[in-house]
């Protein structure tokens, strides 16, 4: 990638792995590590996970997985546009959901709940315990083994109290400084993606209207410009144009005010980067903008009684999970019990994570339902 910026991510100066091994020899170190997220496990489970919809809600809403698609494209555009390592960029988006429990934000809450006494939970946090301990797929260490710098991507967030059981990658929280800007960009490109695909469901599923979303500027400014331009237009191919647009003029604003950040900071090496302010961003107004979305969703779609009554549920599924394994931890299967020997409520916490919507309904059932094996 002789083409990269100054300040972009490059290989020769990678922080490199927790474990050493032989450079590959086909692919980019970071190529390397998308390969390894695609092919893990927990990748795979994303298929079955929620986004706003439980799985068996419908075959066409989104999931984790496809969620983790669309913001891996969104990624690789702003990366180039940018001149910054896309394959990077790539297996940061592909790995950033791997931590999320079945039943989405609802299912992570209650978790965190039941683990309030026992060090809490935080999907950014199992993400990365993901990827360094719990995949089980190489003979020489546990964990997928990824660079440093795709593991600091993956780590959005994280509390001055447990930045420090992180070492190296922790740090950060502490000092104040950034991850790169691949990361930066990342995190903003899930923002895109779950904001404008999240519209799109909502209108799928009849939470919301395409009348409602008029009071959304963004929607209201992409909508008329679609009509003007395609004045009989209508239905689904109306709702998918000015999704499209409204993508589009967010991934616009955010190279051109990153870009323009990136010279008034005069970033010059990737050490300017981790010490500037947050460099990736919108411009001013496009973030009132964007928030207004949020904030219509949350209000429209999230706080839906329908999702709600689902959400509800799912709180409650995940809760007696929980306190089943932990009165008797040998419910468990075999490898979560030999876990569950050195720490049993991380032990539940690592097996109730890794369920898929349907599976957490599923052995719900089989221990609470009266006739069910």
């Amino acid at each position: 990638m002789a083409d990269l910026a100054p300040y972009a991510v490059s290989e020769s100066a990678s922080r490199g792995r927790r474990h050493p091994e032989a450079q590959p020899a086909a692919r980019s170190e970071y190529q390397r590590d998308r390969d390894r997220v695609v092919h893990s496990t927990a990748f795979r489970r994303l298929e079955y996970k929620t986004q706003v919809f439980v799985n068996h809600e419908g075959d066409l809403f989104r999931t984790r997985l496809t969620h983790s698609l669309e913001v891996a494209q969104i990624a690789r555009t702003l990366a180039r546009a940018l001149r910054l390592n896309e394959d990077l960029a790539e297996a940061i988006a592909l790995s950033h959901d791997l931590g999320h429990t079945p039943f989405g934000h609802a299912g992570q809450d209650a978790l965190n709940a039941c683990m309030r006494d026992y060090g809490g939970f935080e999907h950014n946090l199992q993400s990365l315990r993901i990827v360094d301990l719990l995949e089980e797929r190489y003979g020489a260490f546990d964990g997928l083994n990824l660079t440093y710098e795709t593991r600091e991507g993956i780590l959005k967030h994280c509390s001055q109290k447990k930045a420090p059981e992180l070492g190296e990658l922790g740090r950060r929280f502490l000092d104040g400084t950034q991850p790169s800007l691949e990361a930066q960009l990342c995190n903003l490109a899930d923002e895109i993606g779950y904001n404008n695909h999240d519209v799109d469901d909502g209108l799928r599923s009849g939470l919301i209207t395409v009348d409602q979303l008029e009071e959304a500027g963004i929607w209201a400014r992409q909508a008329a410009a679609v009509r003007e331009e395609f004045p009989s237009l209508s239905g689904r191919r109306l709702i998918h144009e000015t999704v499209r647009r409204m993508i589009n003029s967010l991934a616009v604003d955010l190279i051109e005010e990153t870009g323009r950040n990136i010279a008034a900071a005069g970033i010059r090496t990737l050490h300017d980067v981790r010490g500037a302010s947050p460099l990736a961003a919108f411009s001013q107004a496009m973030h009132a903008e964007h928030k207004a979305l949020k904030h219509f969703l949350r209000i429209n779609l999230y706080q839906h009684y329908q999702v709600l009554r689902m959400t509800n549920k799912a709180r409650r599924i995940v809760t007696d999970l929980f306190g089943a394994f932990k009165e008797d931890p040998r419910l468990l299967p075999p490898q979560y019990q030999v876990m569950a020997k050195a720490d049993k409520p991380r032990a539940i916490a690592d097996y109730i994570a890794g369920m898929t919507d349907r599976y957490a309904i599923r052995e719900h059932r089989r221990l609470f339902a009266v006739g069910e094996i």
